[in-house]
């Protein structure tokens, strides 16, 4: 818990800097029971990469959706991508790659028909991050500020 507290923290840091309007800093994203909670929930996988000496390198956050008999939607399941993240001192290294292709082959073998996630447009090495690896835009979140 301590390794992904600490990848928590340096991605509300990266939101906060980018829109501290909308995002407090020097806290996490989740308490630590909450944490545990997740960490035991089947429907909300979380994936976690470690080095030889156990340390957490990046985690993956995800959650599978399903629009069951929605007017409008067809019924896919889905796998979205809650939060992925590397920490910063080993970005560069293929650990968010690794982990984002292990999250596509889950993916598949559990019968999804797509990945998903959402992206801040502040945060743009993360958006190249996911260019890179073969993600398009689904749909545009947009905002006037009053």
């Amino acid at each position: 818990m301590d390794g992904i507290n600490s990848l928590l923290r340096q991605v509300l840091m990266v939101h906060h800097k980018g829109r501290p309007d909308l995002f407090k800093g020097d806290t996490k994203k989740y308490t630590d029971e909450e944490l545990r909670t997740l960490i035991c929930d089947d429907a909300r996988p979380i994936f976690v990469g470690v080095d030889a000496q156990g340390t957490v390198l990046g985690y993956v956050f995800c959650v599978f959706l399903q629009h069951t008999d929605d007017n409008i939607l067809t019924d896919i399941r889905t796998l979205y991508i809650d939060d992925l993240c590397v920490d910063e001192r080993k970005r560069g290294q293929h650990v968010g790659k690794a982990l984002y292709e292990y999250v596509l082959d889950f993916a598949k073998r559990q019968g999804c028909y797509n990945v998903t996630l959402n992206v801040w447009a502040c945060n743009e090495g993360a958006r190249r991050f996911y260019e890179s690896c073969g993600l398009t835009p689904q749909k545009i979140g947009m905002e006037k500020l009053l």
